[in-house]
């Protein structure tokens, strides 16, 4: 059987940024995305500042690549993911790559305010570990597997020679 040129995957590994402070939500995550076996870098910002000096590369994360995909938790310290999504959203340069709220918040405004901030989705987490590692993995086949990421670049490339 032949699979069709559109569904088969990037052969470079799929970058993700987690923006998580929990480190048992971290590692509850990490597992549940590598457990499907799929080729993915798995990055951690621990608060929304980390995470802007990631997605800009700047500090210590100079040499990081730019993420396909944000896994942004909204109750962080310093800097939460509601200023994070913001700030993402509002940047000519980090507009294109897709965030998915991933929060313990059921709150219909934060579930508003993300959408009209441009998220891409909000998952609430589950309480019990096993409904969230479903949750985790469902991220993963949706995003990695049936949905068209922007290109690595952000489509800038793309966007130049249009206006060319």
């Amino acid at each position: 059987m032949t699979i069709p040129s559109t569904m088969l995957r990037s052969v470079r590994p799929l970058q993700i940024l987690l923006v998580e402070d929990d480190l048992a939500d971290i590692k509850l995550t990490r597992r549940a995305l590598e457990r499907d076996g799929l080729l993915n870098e798995i990055h951690v910002a621990r608060d929304g500042v980390e995470a802007m000096q990631f997605l800009r590369q700047e500090r210590q994360f100079k040499d990081m690549p730019r993420p396909d995909l944000v896994l942004l938790d909204l109750n962080m310290p310093r800097k939460d993911g509601r200023e994070t999504l913001h700030e993402i959203k509002n940047d000519p340069h980090l507009k294109t790559i897709p965030v998915v709220i991933v929060t313990t918040s059921e709150d219909e405004a934060d579930v508003a305010r993300s959408y009209l901030e441009h998220a891409n989705s909000y998952i609430t987490k589950p309480v019990d570990m096993e409904q969230f590692r479903k949750a985790v993995q469902g991220i993963n086949a949706y995003w990695f597997s049936v949905v068209r990421l922007p290109p690595s670049d952000g489509g800038e490339k793309a966007m130049r020679a249009l206006m060319t």
